[in-house]
């Protein structure tokens, strides 16, 4: 029976991983391991208990402040021993963080074979997004198996000459995901105070954008939503201090915008599902709207996620105010503008990544998955609302 060890950290990692724990665990011929490096800590539990996934190690790497350098290192002591211990004949790994690179690292220093779901992704900028383009890209080197989300991600692989019997196109685990999270009887105290108004759905983050970016993205946004105000904006607010004290110095007083505390993903889902549209810098989110028809501006001057902005799901907006405050005010005005975006189809999966996977490692089968054709139905899920 081969033994497969799966490896994350974050709470990315944790939505679209938790899923494939339990199809893993589902299977005959699979043994599975898994293991949390605890490199988030407060909002990483949430999404274990939402899928019920018990992690068989904890590193419990999480410390105040900590570093890039502190994540790597505390992984690189910690998995090691554990690795010599549970003997897996594969280790999976996801994406792009830190926990994912030192994790690989890791089992190429001990000859373990890697498998990368969520292969593929590039930008081919390592400064952009940072550090994710430079960790996906070093797990790329190592990885054995490569599990890539869309045919555009294999197209990469290819190019980089990885072996074409080395990658496999089976949709982003994170579709799979949603469909275990989103309900039509959710309730939350914000959607009850967003009441008929437009809900903006906001997220930003990224290290790239810290500083002068993010003040000049939130003056775009507050801009926008004083000169309509039928819309209400939530923005669950990231921990990082850099990003909350931004957000205090340009957003306070914006009566039309609640800052909130982290969500968990059944909450993230859910106002994904009823938005109107979403303003983000992150990554999954570009993935997860699509689902349900709503647009994204993605506040980034690159994306990895090419297909979206192809499929006319995504529109890259950059950082800056001007080109910010023209899109959200376009969306919000142009109904035309807004049904093509909600209309376009959703190039990123259709619920099966992780029976494809599954399937693989379990039988050596394999059947691609193919993105919609424009044209096709829209939806891999019916609107809720």
């Amino acid at each position: 029976m081969k033994k497969v060890m799966l490896v994350f950290g974050t709470r990315p990692e944790a939505i679209k991983m938790c899923p494939l724990v339990n199809e893993l665990k589902n299977r005959a011929g699979l043994r599975t391991v898994t293991v949390v490096t605890g490199q988030h800590r407060e909002m990483l539990h949430p999404v274990l208990e939402t899928f019920g996934v018990v992690p068989d190690h904890d590193l419990d790497i999480m410390r105040p402040r900590q570093t890039l350098f502190d994540i790597t290192a505390a992984v690189l002591e910690k998995l090691p021993p554990v690795l010599e211990a549970e003997k897996p004949d594969l280790v999976l790994v996801h994406g792009d963080t830190t926990t994912t690179f030192a994790s690989a690292l890791a089992c190429y220093y001990l000859d373990v074979p890697v498998g990368h779901v969520e292969a593929g992704l590039r930008t081919y900028n390592i400064h952009s997004p940072y550090p994710e383009e430079f960790n996906r890209e070093a797990v790329g080197i190592v990885s054995r198996y490569n599990f890539a989300p869309t045919p555009t991600a294999a197209d990469n692989l290819l190019r980089e000459g990885k072996k074409p019997a080395t990658i496999f196109v089976t949709g982003n685990t994170v579709i799979d995901a949603m469909r275990h999270t989103v309900r039509e009887d959710y309730t939350h105290p914000e959607l009850d105070w967003a009441g008929d108004g437009r809900l903006i759905f906001i997220t930003a983050h990224r290290r790239e954008n810290l500083g002068e970016p993010m003040h000049r993205m939130f003056r775009a946004i507050r801009r926008v939503l004083q000169e309509h105000p039928d819309c209400r904006a939530v923005y669950p607010i990231h921990m990082n201090p850099a990003v909350r004290k931004a957000a205090e110095e340009e957003l306070a007083g914006c009566d039309q915008l609640h800052l909130i505390e982290p969500i968990e993903v059944f909450d993230c889902h859910n106002f994904e599902a009823r938005c109107y549209l979403c303003l983000t810098d992150s990554g999954g989110i570009q993935e997860e709207c699509p689902s349900y028809g709503k647009p994204v501006l993605v506040m980034r001057d690159t994306t990895e996620r090419p297909e979206g902005v192809a499929a006319g799901t995504l529109r890259l907006v950059g950082t800056e105010e001007e080109s910010i405050y023209r899109s959200f005010t376009e969306l919000l005005e142009d109904p035309a503008a807004y049904e093509k975006m909600s209309r376009a189809c959703n190039p990123y999966g259709d619920g099966r990544a992780c029976e494809r996977i599954a399937d693989i490692l379990e039988k050596g089968t394999y059947s691609p998955w193919e993105p919609r054709m424009p044209g096709s139905e829209p939806y891999l899920f019916d609107p809720i609302i």
